[in-house]
């Protein structure tokens, strides 16, 4: 048998060098990927106010709305990834995501770390590094959408400026 022999300390480099790339590339996604939260929010807390009571939901007594909650829960776990998959009504509506909304108080900008606290109630934060010194209004209408991949980016419509984002709250 004719060939080169390996050595094993080339060998070990080698693959720590691969692992070495592998942990920073994870690095550098992780925070990219979209934030849940630990516990699950609630058919109240998804949904708009305006939503909400549209639906009729506000007529449902707390007993109620704790089943409808369960329901949505086991849906949201079970049939509803089913359908992002199959059904092409779900898969169409899913590309058109659109949240217009006004950020409450007073909006500086981002930088870095921002979180924002929108007047739906909805609270996101900054998923990418950046930074912008906003100088219009204070409370500007925001619009935000998702990419084909599933993630968030939020829009300042007075200014076209984005980020990425993602949903704290």
């Amino acid at each position: 048998m004719t060939g080169t022999a390996i050595d094993p300390i080339s060998a070990l480099f080698s693959r720590s060098l691969h692992l070495c790339v592998c942990l920073i590339a994870c690095a550098l996604l992780l925070p990219a990927l979209p934030a849940f939260s630990e516990e699950f929010p609630g058919i109240r807390e998804l949904m708009s106010g305006d939503e909400f009571e549209a639906a009729g939901l506000g007529q449902l007594d707390a007993e109620q709305l704790r089943a409808l909650d369960t329901w949505l829960l086991k849906y949201t776990a079970g049939e509803a990834e089913l359908l992002q998959i199959d059904n092409e009504e779900v898969k169409e509506a899913r590309g058109f995501f659109s949240l217009r909304a006004r950020i409450d108080g007073d909006f500086q900008g981002w930088d870095g770390e921002t979180k924002f606290y929108l007047d739906n109630g909805q609270v996101w934060r900054q998923r990418l590094s950046g930074r912008y010194k906003h100088r219009g209004e204070p409370n500007p209408e925001i619009e935000i959408t998702r990419n084909w991949l599933g993630f968030y980016k939020m829009t300042v419509l007075e200014t076209d400026k984005s980020v990425g984002v993602s949903l704290v709250k």
